[in-house]
């Protein structure tokens, strides 16, 4: 059975492995619980998307993500440069049912050179869970991505992954949590031991003992219920020290910690933290069981127009992802919708509208990774994917006919800027569409030169380079070099003063580009340079985002 939010006949909605009668709009609202995974390279993100699907019951096994050689691709990662290198590097959608509710994951690059995918994913979720590895503890990306994350006051679920491995002391994982995150935090579970002396984790919400058992099988053991840590069952099942010693560190962590406050978890004011072994298939049930009881339903969004709320009637939503070739054997290219209010339905004209036409999608399709189905209708807080035929750009909005845009979907500027070189002139045209179609992914951004129609590529990593020079030569056949550009970030311009923007641009020809929405840039050749443009130019704006009306902060 594929996946779906509505069937054939748009009286019945996936849940689970249940199909139930159609609800209402509000009713299909409080189900919806759509999250983002984030965390520093290698601390387990995938591998805990596998394991929170596992559970959910959308896959029967999970395979292994990262060893010496990738024996079996993560199932959200299908590009084939990710099973190669065993990162992911565009976002996947993945959609079950848990607990009565339908959940919509999005699994993010973990890597710092693909940061701007991830930013531009947080803006379609509600809430995120993010992942700690216990051994190195809070990195130089988690801190950007908890940045990007306090501009929105998203929720955030904290899970400190790998606690079978000789890691720090939890008590010192919750200081560096609170002290580099400035993220107030309340454990869920408590660990028993680290490393080698881990036995499982206490679960302080439901006071029951999960013992861990490090066989990678497909669910950790039955939980053991105890009303009282000071049942002798605990010593019994732990040993006295163990037991003695886990006594003690729950009476301070309760002491100093308390209860969570569920308010304050919904305005990113305080996160609960779990415990766990994603690759050991532990600790993740308890992630999940909290998760469908706290995480928040679709929420309000901000537009140019005043804000839109999932209830209100009119269906909306906006494009935060495009992906070209997601199946190489069928060159398509799918942007991935957020429903931001109202009911879509397939078959059904809606407003694009920043061209101004009308667009009916025949094959709107839910996900699970590369898998695909076809729904009739979605609803807010879902994410489907539409076959584009080129129509889309990331962050353009459609409704049912109001003209406004959602509002939150930048583009940093890049921090790395290479010009692009044909290397078999006999192939430019494939050239010009590739990398139109990858910039328009989002996977980096295009800046054009004059004179001489220069092609200036900008990424935030090195990275970013190899992946767009490797699918320009297997999805287009065309082949490039990158050369070094001496521009230190590219700066939208906007001025009231129109005459003094066009003589500015004429004066600063060698260093003025265009956007791929004919926007003028200034790419700024050193910071010295774009503050001192700054101060000669007070009637000019220089902006480090694509958005211009709103203040967005750069993370």
């Amino acid at each position: 059975m594929g996946l779906a939010f509505g069937s054939t006949n748009g009286q019945q909605a996936w849940e689970g492995e249940l199909l139930l009668p159609a609800m209402s709009l509000k009713e299909e609202i409080a189900k919806r619980r759509t999250f983002a995974v984030i965390s520093h390279p290698d601390a387990g993100k995938t591998t805990l998307t596998e394991k929170l699907l596992l559970y959910g019951g959308a896959i029967q096994t999970a395979g292994a993500v990262k060893s010496n050689k990738i024996r079996k691709g993560a199932t959200s990662d299908f590009m084939e440069i990710e099973r190669q290198r065993g990162i992911s590097v565009s976002t996947s959608v993945m959609t079950f049912g848990y607990g009565g509710k339908l959940i919509n994951l999005l699994d993010t690059p973990g890597h710092k050179d693909f940061a701007e995918d991830t930013y531009r994913t947080l803006t379609a979720v509600d809430s995120v869970v993010l992942v700690i590895d216990c051994v190195k503890g809070v990195e130089e990306q988690t801190e950007k991505l908890m940045g990007v994350c306090r501009m929105r006051n998203t929720p955030v679920i904290v899970f400190i992954n790998k606690m079978d491995l000789e890691g720090q002391d939890p008590y010192s994982l919750l200081d560096e949590l609170e002290d580099k995150l400035d993220l107030n935090v309340r454990p869920m579970t408590w660990p028993i031991g680290v490393g080698a002396t881990f036995k499982g984790v206490y679960d302080l919400h439901r006071s029951s003992l999960r013992l861990f058992a490090p066989s990678k099988t497909k669910v950790e053991r039955d939980a053991i219920t105890v009303s009282d840590l000071k049942d002798p069952l605990v010593d019994d099942t732990l040993g006295m020290d163990p037991a003695n010693t886990l006594r003690e560190e729950v009476d301070l962590v309760q002491g100093v910690y308390g209860a969570l406050d569920h308010e304050e978890y919904l305005r990113g004011e305080v996160a609960p933290v779990f415990f766990g072994s994603a690759v050991n298939n532990f600790g993740v049930k308890e992630v999940l069981d909290t998760f469908v009881q706290i995480a928040p339903p679709p929420r309000p969004r901000p537009t140019d127009a005043g804000e839109v709320r999932p209830e209100d009637p009119e269906m909306s939503g906006f494009v935060f992802k495009i992906h070209a070739n997601l199946d190489p054997n069928h060159r398509d290219r799918l942007a991935f919708l957020r429903i931001c209010s109202g009911r879509f339905e397939r078959n059904r004209f809606y407003h694009h509208v920043r061209t101004g036409k009308q667009i009916k999608f025949s094959n709107p399709t839910a996900f699970l990774a590369a898998a695909k189905s076809v729904v009739d209708e979605a609803w807010p807080g879902d994410v489907i994917g539409l076959f584009d035929t080129g129509n889309f750009k990331i962050g353009d909005t459609l409704t049912e006919g109001r003209d406004f845009q959602f509002r939150g979907i930048p583009s940093f500027s890049p921090e790395l800027f290479r010009e692009l070189v044909n290397m078999d002139p006999m192939k430019a045209k494939q050239l010009d569409k590739g990398i139109r179609q990858l910039t328009e992914e989002g996977v980096a951004q295009l800046f054009t030169q004059q004179p001489g129609n220069k092609k200036i590529v900008g990424t935030v990593g090195e990275l970013q380079f190899e992946v767009i020079r490797y699918r320009l030569e297997h999805e287009y056949g065309a082949r490039c070099e990158f050369r070094q550009v001496n521009a230190y970030k590219a700066c939208w311009l906007t001025s009231d003063d129109e005459q003094a923007l066009e003589e500015f641009c004429r004066i600063k020809q060698r260093q003025i580009a265009e956007d791929k929405d004919g926007n003028p840039v200034f790419m700024a050749p050193s910071s010295y340079m774009l503050e001192l443009e700054e101060r000669e130019n007070p009637s000019i704006v220089f902006h480090t985002t694509s958005e211009f009306k709103t203040a967005v902060v750069d993370p």
